[in-house]
């Protein structure tokens, strides 16, 4: 989602200027990180006077930090604290359970829903296929490595390439079986076909007999994670096309529900019902 794309309508008894605070700060995003006190009034319509206060009052809360020299507003510390209790307070899977749930239905693979976490991405959210666990123990909270399996590669792929080679050129990579690939310029040309092709199919790379297919997962135009279907080698019949629909399809609605999460019902009073 960019600033183009907000809905800039007040729903119905919204509090307008509570409303306009959200949507100057959903209008951040890796290209545009900075915006200047002029812009957000020209951008949305607002008195020039208005988006400065508005602005001012974000700052002081710590939701929007101020260039002193540019007088331009970038991001402030109070998100990523709240982004970072957002991805562990156990909302996150809430929202993502109902769609891993009917995934899991439809291929009968364990689905796996898994963030960034510096050279890893971490699961989040899991759902057990009908084959049985991959593990003896709990798949959420694992670890993946980043160059090994479809998993990370997914996500990884889709990262600005700048970003990415950071990431990877002059880094030590274990190898956990004879198929993963530890060498960046074999990585990289991966990473490039996964991004043409919009998904990731790796066997063994990670855990010997395991196949895995994934696709990210994004948060308007910026990659957020990876959603993939894991299980053994056979059940896959040595290529994933049979389930690349419906996993593209459940990760647009897993991106659906990360930015507009569904509402509760509403009782005929207008209220919302009690649970």
């Amino acid at each position: 989602m960019t600033a183009f794309d907000l809905d800039r309508r007040t729903p119905a008894g919204a509090l307008q200027t509570v409303d306009r605070a959200l949507l100057v700060l959903l209008a951040f995003e890796r290209t545009r990180p900075d915006w200047g006190v002029t812009e957000v009034a020209e951008e949305f319509g607002w008195d020039t006077s208005a988006a400065q206060r508005l602005l001012a009052t974000l700052a002081g809360r710590g939701f929007l930090v101020s260039d002193p020299v540019t007088r331009r507003y970038r991001i402030g510390p109070a998100v990523l604290r709240l982004g970072r209790l957002w991805e562990r307070s156990g909302s996150l899977e809430l929202l993502a359970g109902p769609v891993l749930e009917e995934l899991r239905r439809t291929t009968g693979d364990t689905v796996l829903f898994c963030l960034p976490d510096s050279f890893h991405m971490r699961c989040v959210a899991a759902e057990e296929g009908e084959a049985g666990p991959l593990r003896y123990y709990p798949l959420v909270g694992e670890l993946y490595p980043a160059h090994a399996g479809a998993t990370s590669k997914s996500y990884y792929a889709h990262l600005p390439d700048e970003q990415r080679h950071r990431l990877f050129r002059g880094r030590p990579m274990a190898r956990f079986t004879d198929r993963t690939v530890t060498e960046p310029d074999l990585l990289e040309a991966e990473f490039i076909k996964i991004r043409a092709q919009g998904y990731a199919w790796t066997v063994g790379e990670y855990d010997t007999g395991i196949a895995t297919v994934a696709v990210p997962v994004f948060l308007g135009r910026e990659p957020y994670g990876s959603l993939s279907l894991g299980g053994g080698e056979d059940r896959f019949r040595g290529a994933p096309e049979d389930r690349i629909d419906a996993l593209r399809h459940a990760a647009q609605l897993l991106e659906q529900r990360l930015t507009h999460p569904p509402q509760r019902p509403k009782s005929r009073a207008g209220r919302p019902r009690a649970t």
